[in-house]
């Protein structure tokens, strides 16, 4: 298993050589949840889903340590804005939520008296601080579908209004009408009067 320190490092290395707090505690938080599920970490397999609940730092902290990744589709955003996991062992299907203790911010002097201030005093004392100071696990039961959301690998089709490719599930039915989320219920994003034309190349091009 990898060491905090190595861990920590592969995470400042998505960050341009920078670690902060946050990195600190996902990388914590995902070690705990190794234990907690009694799973070897990082996977190399999607056996552990995560549901985040914010984005930036702690998510990076958070996947080098267990191996759950946005591009594995083993990692989930639920914009909560808080600093909080849930680790989901997909084979026996036990939780667990995973935050930092109320008292952590407020105990980080203790572990790093010598800080110039309270920044440098988190990043300092979360390396070393004891779990049961630093992080609050609690087990819980899911109110959703994990495979739903997981869903079938390889499943394609076509929205019936927009013609874009839908994959991963991500469709409805409307009236016998297979329609991407956008098309259903409003998008992001609304599209310009005006389309991008591309250049059109030529045949040597396309015969390249």
């Amino acid at each position: 298993m990898p060491t905090l320190e190595s861990l920590l490092q592969q995470s400042a290395e998505r960050h341009r050589n920078h670690l902060c707090p946050r990195q600190v505690l996902g990388a914590r938080m995902g070690l705990y949840a190794g234990e907690l599920l009694d799973v070897e970490f990082p996977q190399r397999d999607k056996r552990v889903f995560c549901f985040v609940e914010t984005d930036g730092c702690l998510t990076d902290g958070i996947a080098v340590a267990t191996g759950c990744w946005w591009g594995s589709r083993s990692m989930r955003l639920v914009d909560y804005g808080k600093t909080a996991a849930t680790f989901i062992d997909t084979h026996t299907q036990r939780a667990f939520r995973i935050t930092p203790t109320l008292t952590a911010r407020k105990r980080a002097y203790a572990y790093a008296p010598d800080a110039p201030d309270k920044w440098h005093a988190q990043l300092q004392a979360y390396q070393v601080m004891p779990t049961f100071e630093l992080l609050c696990a609690q087990q819980i039961k899911l109110t959703l579908d994990l495979q739903k959301i997981i869903s079938q690998h390889g499943l394609r089709v076509v929205c019936e209004q927009c013609d874009e490719d839908i994959i991963n599930e991500r469709f409805v039915e409307r009236n016998g009408t297979r329609l991407c989320l956008a098309c259903a219920d409003g998008a992001y994003y609304e599209m310009d009067a005006i389309p991008i034309t591309l250049p059109r190349l030529s045949a040597v091009v396309l015969a390249e």
